[in-house]
Formats: C-alpha cells, structure tokens, sequence
C-alpha cells in the first residue's frame, strides 16, 4: 500500500541543483502557457460578432395583416432605373437583358412590371393570312385594328355561306338553265346543219352520207339505192374510178367540216362560261357590297376582296359542274365523296394568327420552349392521297407574333440550346419582320415545294433572362448582340441590412404571404426570416433578397405551422422549415461525418503534430451546403528551391488552387534568406482527397503547415483553418466562413468539446458570421472558439502559441519565435546543399 507524497517531501528528497532547474523549467512551461493563452485571446472573436441578431425591438407590427403590400421588389432600384429606360426608349435595338443568378425573382419582378405597364398601353393590330391568288405558295397578311380580325373572318364565313346558296340558286334557275340550253342547241343545230349541208351536196352527185355505228361513211347511189361492195366491183373500171374520186372528195370535205367541230364547241364552251360568270358577278358583287362597305376603312382587306370576287368569277364553271356532280345518284354508297364545292371554298378562308379581341393592352408574353417554330411559327401539314399537302391555312403563329406589338420575355440559356433559335431571332429583330418558315428552310436542307408567306412587321420589345456568365460571353463572344440588346438590366442578390432596409423586406414577406395564401407571420417570425436571409447573402450586414430562396421558406413555414395547429407561424415554424430542409438532404454530410467518426476519414481534433493543420472547404451538393475539415500536410528537406504541389502534379488541382501554392511560394521567398538561394524542397498534400482541389481558401492553412515543418514547431489539432493568403502574408476574405466552421464544429462536437477547438479565420471575413444557433451555445459557454487573423504571422501565433517575431535593426529575428526557426532550418538547408556540391566542384576544378 503506497502513501501519497506531498510536494515538499519530493523536494526534500532532490539536491538544490535539481530542484532549481524543474522550478526553472515549471516556470518556463508555466510562462508558456500564458504567453499561448495571451496570444490566442488576443485574436479571439467576442460574441456579439458572432451573430447579428435581428432587433425585434424596432418592429413596428405584430403580424404581416398589419403591413401594406408594396409595389415594387425590395432592393433592384437599379434594375428597375434599366427596365425603365429600356421600355421606354423607343429606338431600334434596345432590348434588355435581364441578368442575375437564378431564383432571384427576374421573371417575377419583370412580369409584373410589364403587366402593369402594358396595361396602360394601347392593344396592338392583330394579323391574319389569306390566300395569294396569284401566287398561292405565297400566302398574304391582312392587318386589322384590335378586335376585328375575328369580325371579318365571322363576316366572311357567312359571306360564303349566303354565297354557296346563291350560286346554287342561280346555277338551278330556269333563266340560267334556258341561256345554257340555247347555246347548247345553237351548236347542236350548227353542227346539224353542216351535216345536212353536205348530204345534200353529195347526192346532188349520187353520193350517199351515211350514218353507221362505225361514224360517217360515204356510198355511191344508182337509180335510187345504194350500191353495194360487190355491185361496185362489178362496174366497169372507168365508172368505178369516178365514184372512188367523188367518195374522196366528199371524205375530205367531211374532214374539214370535223375540224371546225373543236372550234365550234370551244365558242360555245367560252360562251357558257361567259355565261357563268355573268351569273356569278352579278350574285357575288351584291353580296360582297355590304361586306366591303363595313370593311372600307382597311384599303388592303378591300384589296383583297376584290381578288376573292375576281377568282369567283374565274372559277364560275367549276361551280356548276361540281353542282351538277352533287346532283348525281351516288355510285358507291357508304363511301363519302369529296366535297368539291367546299374545296374551292376553302381558297377564300381567313386564317388567324393573332387574336386580341379580349386583350387589354399590349401583350406580355413568355415562351417557355423558344425552339426556332416556336418563335417565328410553323407550317403545318396533312397527309392526302399518301401525299403532305399544306396551304395558308396551316400557318400558325410563333411567340413573335403573340407578342407583336408588345413585349417578349425569354430565358436565355433556353434559347441559346435551341437549334438555330437565337440566330432566328436576331434575324427577325435585324429585319423588323417575322418570316415563317420551317428550321429545314431556314437551314436549306428541304428542296421539297412549301409555303413562303410574305413576312409580317415586327415591332417588339424583347427581353433575354438570364446569367450574368451568359451575358459577358454573348458581349464578347456575338459581335451582333450589343445591336440587338443595349441594356443590361442587373438585378442584385443582397441588400445592404439597416432599419430602412429591413423594414421594407418585412412589408416584401408580407406581400408574398398574401399572395401566396399563408398564414400570418408574427414579428418574431419575420425576425427568424430576416436572420435567415442575411445568413444566405454570406454577410451578417447584407440580408439576400434570393425571390426562390425566401418563397421556399415561407410555404415551408407554413405548412409546419399548420402540422402544429397554429393559426399564425412564429419563429419556431421558421425554425424548424430551415432544420426540415437540411435534414431532408443531408444524407451526404452524414455520410462524411461517420467517416470521419470511424476514423476512415483522419482529422485531429486534438493534440498538436508538426507540418500538419486541419484546412476547411465546403461542398455543394443540390440545395445542401456544408463545410468539410481535411487534413494539409507539409514535408521539407534539402534540395532546390521548390514547393511540390502534389495535386497539381496529380492532375487534381486546379489553376486557382496552383496560383495560391505559387504565391506561397513567393512569401518564401521574399521573406527568408533575401541574400541567399532557398535550398528547400517541399512537397503539399490535401490527404484523401481523389476529386479536383480548386479555390485558394486554404492557401493559408497549407503556408501554416509548411511554416511548421520548417520551424519543426507544432500545430494544435483543435483549431482549423480558412483563408487565402497573398505574397505578403496577408490574409485574404473567403468564401462560405459560416459553413466552415460549423463543419469543424460539427466534427468537434461529434468527438467531444474540449473547450480548445475553434476555428481560425480571415479578419476580413469576420462582418460575414452568421452561425448557428448551436455553434454560437457552444461560443458562449467557452466551449469552442473563433479567431480572426489579418496576417501569416497573427495566424501562426494562434496556431502555435509561439510569437511569429520581428526583424531587428540587424535584420535578425529574435530567438525562440517562428520566424527566427523557419529561416535557422533555411540556413541549414543552404550549409548542407552547399557542403553537398562542393566536393563536385573540387573535382571539377
């Protein structure tokens, strides 16, 4: 069994000597210790920085009923001056772009805009295709003032309609029955009377005409009868040649009276045509009076029912027979037959493109699939008889033509995916006029006959939606897109956060609830929103006005305040709708933390090693964002003046990420040794990592790792690192800061808080923090901490506990601190490479 010493009888059994030197050494560590801690607090973030909350106090209302809409979306004054500018100016080529990041609320703010102002604006003409009578592939437009476009087309069916009956009364009238009789009678009689004509003539010569079922034949006669072949053989020779040459010379004269035949029926066929059209003129001009009296105000609708009554009149005698074939016994029963009457009256139909008969103001449109034929229009076929056949009827507007006189809103990026869509589009804004055509003419790959209708007037005002890459890259890249789109209209993702600012959001939250449909959201609620956007801008002074992010949010919040029977949603709804969404989608970052748990994944979270610190990224996966600790690592020994950045080498790291190697390179370099050459190889790793390393947010962490194994100093584990450093160590704001350190956090709290973990981050980032609620418990209980560092030297202080030290005026560092260490190792390096070439050096001499 063993008694416990106290301290004074274990100095009383050491010598003096002995116990001077562990006083001494206890005092050192001691001395340290506090000097570390000095050191770390110095750079320590206070609470109150931590989180900016959202001051209730200043909150004028109880809930959302209590707040007027607004008009206008909160903070894209700028936007709205260019959307202003660009609707307003009316010259050639001032269409807007519309840029910003996707979920920003462009569209929404752009159609409301439009619609309002639209609506003040006067209706546009509408358009019409009619029939080309004289050349029917290409097909001609009719415009009419708003709303009468379907008048006429319902004006003229019912012209038509009235005119098939009338022609079918005038074709059945005995009037036009008798003068068609006549004329037929006229040529029977004259083609009667040339017969007899000649029968008489040729009996006159003993010559008998003959009708047979054969045709016409001639005989000779003898005392009355007619004589027979084998009578005729039996003549004498000389009488038979006589009736051989009269029977010839009747045949011939017979002939020529057959040719007169075609002319005679030709006459009579032009007069029973004239006949027709006399009819028709006179039955469609009545009828076509009233209509174009109604219409006289439209000089190129009368044009074209003066073609319609002259291609009526031409078609006359197609009239009549397709009347007479209508009267006709039917031969095959059950088979329908085609309507003939209909088929010409098909040639005189309206086809409307555009209708605004219900309009007010001008159109707002959007297309959500801008493929070429949906913007320009298509031409429309049907199959016939195993054949495609097309007419001005199958013609259909594209959403220039909706949109003619109006506005056009379109996504770029959609656009710019569709075959020959962009380069159409240009075109027609280029030619002021929409050219209907299918993408196969358009490109010249079809030599099959189609439509050509004549193009109709555009005068439009478009609007391109879209990413800011987007617009930069048509700028530079389309020497045509600065003609066509002039202003850009910028629309912001974050505000500045104020009492003004935040006051108008609230009345923005307020105004979406109720066009949404949700429930109130009491001021508390409002709070957690406001808090929540400014943890989405990535700054604790900025407050994200993301249109997507925001709705999401709020339907999201509701729909759990109606899981807990609340009739208004608090802050607790708001809460758990931000908790929901992550959990929903966390599968991946659990799947990192377990890894790192099982020890799979190595991060230390403890304890201090040299070379090594724990870097900090952030992964994007879908709609989850998160920060993730992996592990730096530095090796050194002599060699040439060299940083080895195994990722490049690897072919996983990218250019940014080789940029912030070469720049630590250049701190080196700039600040150990100027006189001498670096004799230092170093080689740095992200270890286990097997995708692409890109970005310079740990530039920093891998200078610090570098500066250890130099100096041979440790790094606690406890504290990761963020931030991008530059040549002259000083470090540089980065992005995602609040996803970072709450995963380190998370890593931290998974193992156990010691009360020593923090994170260590750019001074310049430290306006953005916005943490969670977790992280800022775990803050205040001392459990974890943040410190924010504007320089290499501040940063390896807090990592190390050891001061990172001055030049003095002899240009030396002072002992026992970093820098002193790191360029002491330098010059062990530069010896022993020195020492390791001379002897070559000797030998060559």
């Amino acid at each position: 069994m063993y008694s416990m010493l106290s301290l004074d009888h274990i100095y009383s059994l050491l010598s003096p000597d002995i116990v001077f030197r562990m006083e001494t050494l206890w005092h050192r560590i001691s001395l340290f210790s506090e000097i570390k801690l000095i050191l770390m607090e110095k750079w320590k973030i206070e609470q109150k920085d931590l989180f900016n909350p959202y001051n209730f106090e200043k909150l004028k209302f109880e809930t959302t009923d209590d707040l007027d809409d607004m008009t206008d979306s909160v903070g894209q004054e700028r936007a709205y001056r260019a959307m202003k500018f660009g609707f307003n100016i009316k010259q050639k080529g001032f269409n807007i772009y519309a840029m910003g990041p996707s979920g920003s609320g462009k569209y929404a703010a752009i159609n409301e805009f439009l619609n309002k102002k639209a609506s003040d604006e006067e209706v546009p003409g509408e358009w019409c295709y009619v029939n080309n009578f004289e050349e029917s592939h290409r097909p001609l437009y009719l415009k009419f003032p708003p709303g009468r476009a379907k008048e006429f087309k319902k004006d003229n069916d019912h012209t038509l309609e009235d005119l098939k009956g009338a022609i079918y009364s005038a074709f059945d009238s005995e009037e036009y029955r008798q003068k068609r009789q006549e004329i037929e009678d006229e040529l029977k009689k004259k083609q009667q009377q040339e017969l007899s004509d000649l029968r008489e003539k040729a009996e006159k010569e003993d010559i008998s005409l003959m009708e047979t079922p054969a045709g016409i034949a001639f005989a000779p006669i003898k005392k009355g009868k007619v004589l027979m072949p084998d009578q005729i053989s039996q003549l004498p020779e000389d009488e038979r040649k006589e009736i051989e040459g009269k029977v010839h010379k009747f045949q011939n004269e017979f002939g020529k009276s057959i040719q007169q035949q075609p002319k005679w029926q030709r006459e009579a066929q032009n007069k029973i045509r004239e006949l027709s059209r006399e009819v028709i003129r006179t039955t469609v001009v009545s009828l076509f009076d009233d209509l174009k009296k109604k219409y006289e105000d439209l000089p190129e609708v009368i044009s074209h029912l003066d073609a319609v009554i002259d291609d009526l009149i031409d078609h006359a005698e197609q009239f009549h027979q397709s009347r007479e074939k209508e009267q006709q016994p039917v031969i095959m029963p059950g088979i329908q037959q085609p309507d003939q009457t209909e088929a010409i009256f098909h040639r005189y139909k309206i086809n409307i493109l555009v209708d605004h008969s219900k309009a007010k103001g001008a159109p707002v449109v959007y297309e959500d699939d801008p493929a070429f034929q949906n913007l320009v229009g298509r031409i429309e076929h049907i199959a016939q008889m195993g054949a495609l056949t097309t007419d001005f009827t199958h013609i259909k507007p594209g959403a220039l033509h909706r949109a003619n006189g109006g506005y056009l809103i379109l996504d770029a990026e959609k656009v710019l995916m569709q075959p020959h869509a962009w380069e159409g589009l240009k075109r027609c804004l280029k030619a002021g006029e929409i050219q209907t055509e299918s993408l196969g003419q358009a490109l010249n790959l079809m030599s099959t006959v189609s439509l050509e209708p004549y193009p109709v007037p555009l005068k439009i005002k478009v609007v391109l939606i879209g990413e800011r890459l987007i617009y930069y890259l048509l700028y530079q890249l389309d020497k045509e897109f600065a003609d066509f789109f002039k202003v850009a209209a910028d629309f912001e993702e974050n505000i500045d956060r104020n009492i003004e600012s935040t006051s108008l959001y609230a009345s923005w939250v307020a105004t979406l609830v109720r066009r949404d449909k949700l429930k109130a959201f009491d001021k508390n609620a409002v709070g957690r929103v406001v808090e929540q956007a400014s943890r989405i801008s990535g700054d604790a002074e900025k407050i994200s006005i993301q249109m997507r992010d925001l709705t999401d949010l709020l339907q999201e919040a509701d729909y759990w305040a109606s899981e807990e029977g609340r009739d208004v949603v608090s802050d607790a709804d708001v809460q758990h709708a931000i908790d929901a969404r992550i959990s929903r989608a966390d599968r991946i970052r659990s799947r990192f933390r377990e890894e790192v748990e099982k020890g799979r994944l190595l991060i230390d979270t403890e304890g201090e090693e040299i070379g090594q610190v724990n870097g900090l990224s952030v992964l994007n996966v879908g709609e989850v964002v998160f920060g993730n600790p992996t592990r730096i690592t530095a090796r050194v020994r002599v060699g040439q003046s060299k940083v080895v950045d195994i990722e490049r080498e690897a072919k996983l790291g990218g250019s940014i990420h080789s940029k912030g190697i070469l720049i630590m390179s250049g701190f080196i370099a700039g600040r150990y040794l100027p006189q001498q050459p670096l004799s230092m190889l170093a080689s740095m790793v992200f270890e286990q990592s097997y995708t692409e390393v890109e970005g310079d947010s740990a530039s920093s962490a891998e200078l610090y790792a570098l500066l250890s194994a130099l100096a041979q100093v440790p790094v606690q584990q406890q504290i990761a690192v963020t931030g991008s450093v530059n040549q002259n160590g000083q470090v540089q704001a980065v992005g995602g800061v609040n996803h970072k350190i709450e995963g380190f956090f998370e890593v931290c709290k998974q193992r156990g808080l010691t009360g020593q973990q923090g994170v260590l981050i750019p001074a310049s980032n430290k306006g953005q923090l916005m943490l969670r609620h977790d992280v800022l418990e775990a803050t205040e209980k001392g459990k974890f901490h943040i410190y924010a560092v504007s320089h290499v030297d501040e940063g390896i202080e807090v990592l190390t506990g050891m001061p990172a030290g001055e030049r003095n005026e002899n240009g030396e560092y002072p002992e026992g601190t970093i820098n002193q260490k790191v360029e002491e190792r330098l010059k062990l390096f530069a010896r022993s490479a020195k020492e390791f070439l001379q002897p070559e050096s000797g030998e060559n001499s």
